[in-house]
């Protein structure tokens, strides 16, 4: 593994689940996903839809979505993690991994999310994630392939998922 100070690949970081337990994102090494902010919320929360249609239909493939619910952006994901999680379970039967909320943003900014907003930046090569639902691809091989902005919805994301699988 990189040493924290120069990160390579997805591997090298760790997540927080909703329960605050830290699990190692090196076990992702492999599969393709798409990493999500995501706020109940928003006017993208729709896109949860999306993204659960994207998981079901190519998960067996080797594909995964991962959700970061973040309160950064007008406050919309105030909740707790179980009822973030009741949520989505209620409005959009979500199956995939929900992790724990993070910034994604600022001097706290998760160590993952600043990683992947400086391996693919944004629009004029901004490094701050501007809203809701901004969305990374990432190859088996842990690396960042994309940068999605919020309004690119999850269905348009089909082909460049399928090219990686």
């Amino acid at each position: 593994m990189a040493s924290p100070a120069d990160p390579r690949t997805i591997a090298d970081f760790e997540a927080l689940l909703p329960n605050g337990e830290a699990v190692s994102l090196a076990e992702k090494l492999g599969y393709v996903l798409l990493v999500v902010n995501t706020a109940s919320k928003c006017g993208f929360t729709p896109q949860y839809a999306g993204l659960e249609t994207l998981w079901k239909k190519y998960r067996e493939s080797g594909f995964e979505v991962i959700a970061f619910p973040c309160n950064q952006f007008g406050s919309q994901e105030p909740g707790s993690a179980e009822e973030i999680a009741e949520f989505c379970d209620i409005n959009f039967g979500l199956s995939f991994p929900l992790m724990g909320k993070v910034a994604v943003n600022g001097d706290d900014a998760s160590p993952l999310w600043k990683w992947l907003k400086a391996e693919a930046p944004g629009l004029l090569g901004s490094k701050s994630v501007k809203w809701n639902f901004t969305k990374f691809l990432i190859g088996r091989d842990g690396k960042v392939v994309r940068r999605y902005a919020p309004t690119d919805k999850p269905e348009s994301l089909e082909k460049d998922i399928e090219a990686l699988l």
